[in-house]
């Protein structure tokens, strides 16, 4: 049995593709581009345990690479899929290439993922994420006042979107909610100082970096090519931290064509 058993959302048929998001978010992120992969493939998106609605470990199990990849699998046996094509954004970035390396997904699309950065751009990472987390604990009413201006909400999003303008008061509100209730945060985020990538995953592998990426700059799109020389690497024009709301076509078609190149290497 799985660690945890996650929330998930299915959609479409076809090939699965698997969606996992970042550290405090939900699998709602995914939902600009849910609609276009879908068209052509199962889409599974999942909240990773203790974020979103899926519930944490528990107790005596932490947070680190093994242990997020074991419970990411036993769920993926329990849904009755095996090895899916899988993308994901940040802390799921890592999680979708440390899949791969394991034999796990038939093809990965890590975007802006962790596990690229030095020391100095994992502190710079916490100091973004920690104050999003604290600001997120103010009293609801005092949350819903400020975001009921538009102002407030692109100055609460602009370290994570580069248009955090396209969201409604009350999507930012529901991810501030979810963020405040995301008890994998905490030992998650510690575990990020002592993480980094390496490896060869034997699949079609893409990683995509936000070109205004503030959490993970685009800087470390140079380290991941140096790290990953067979994986195509892909500059996200015009996107941010979380790209997919920034340019879901361009995103979408980022995944879709790393699929394909799965189906054709499957094919031959």
């Amino acid at each position: 049995m799985p660690f945890s058993e996650l929330a998930h959302t299915r959609t479409g048929t076809g090939e699965p593709i698997v969606l996992i998001h970042g550290i405090g978010h939900r699998r709602q992120a995914f939902d600009p581009i849910v609609p276009i992969l879908a068209k052509t493939h199962e889409v599974i998106a999942v909240d990773l345990a203790g974020f979103g609605t899926s519930p944490p470990y528990p107790k005596g199990i932490g947070y680190n690479m093994d242990n997020g990849v074991k419970n990411l699998v036993d769920n993926f046996r329990k849904w009755g899929v095996e090895r899916p094509h899988v993308a994901g954004n940040s802390l799921g970035g890592a999680l979708a290439l440390e899949l791969a390396l394991r034999g796990h997904a038939r093809s990965v699309t890590a975007l802006s993922p962790a596990g690229f950065a030095g020391m100095a751009g994992r502190i710079r990472a916490m100091a973004v994420l920690i104050p999003i987390r604290l600001i997120s604990f103010l009293p609801v009413f005092l949350l819903r006042f400020a975001l009921s201006n538009e102002f407030m909400r692109r100055l609460s999003g602009m370290a994570l979107y580069a248009h955090p303008e396209r969201f409604t008061a009350a999507q930012v509100l529901d991810d501030a909610i979810s963020m405040r209730g995301s008890k994998a945060f905490e030992p998650t985020l510690l575990k990020a100082p002592t993480y980094s990538y390496s490896g060869q995953p034997p699949v079609p592998t893409t990683i995509a970096w936000g070109e205004k990426d503030r959490v993970l700059p685009i800087s470390q799109a140079e380290t991941a090519k140096v790290r990953l020389p067979h994986a195509h690497h892909v500059r996200l024009t015009g996107c941010g931290h979380v790209p997919m709301s920034d340019d879901p076509q361009l995103v979408a078609k980022v995944i879709l064509d790393t699929v394909l190149r799965a189906e054709s290497r499957q094919a031959s």
